[in-house]
């Protein structure tokens, strides 16, 4: 009885200072993984032993608090950046070209830069996307 009011207790406590600020719910995020663990290990040995009501609450509780526990995705577009996506300094940045360079030289370096970086080539999807990105900002 006692580890399921301990139990309790460290989810409230995971609960209550998983609202706070970003910093601080990155250790948090990682202890309630830890938590989530814990709680499927628990659920195998209750499961084992014969407690199947205390199994799948623990297999729940260890469900809800792996979702938990993801890491969410940030505000988009981040902080700093224009309505449109990236600055023009950022697409300048990546594609490796002077803010007052061409048409002609925007797609050029993008051309150089998409054959290293397209996913069909080894590069990843992510990179591919911040060159169109970059490009689609320069053209414009």
């Amino acid at each position: 009885m006692i580890y399921l009011a301990l139990g309790a207790g460290l989810l409230a406590l995971l609960v209550w200072a998983g609202r706070g600020h970003a910093p601080a719910r990155a250790g948090l995020r990682a202890a309630g993984a830890l938590v989530a663990a814990l709680a499927a290990a628990g659920a195998v040995v209750a499961g084992l032993r014969g407690a199947w009501p205390v199994s799948l609450g623990l297999i729940v509780l260890s469900v809800w608090l792996g979702q938990n526990a993801r890491r969410k995705p940030g505000p988009w577009p981040p902080d700093g950046e224009a309505p449109g996506g990236m600055s023009l300094e950022q697409a300048c940045a990546i594609l490796g070209v002077a803010p007052d360079a061409t048409r002609a030289e925007i797609e050029a370096a993008y051309r150089r830069l998409i054959r290293r970086a397209h996913p069909d080539q080894g590069g990843t999807s992510g990179l591919a996307a911040q060159l169109n990105a970059a490009r689609d900002r320069l053209v414009k």
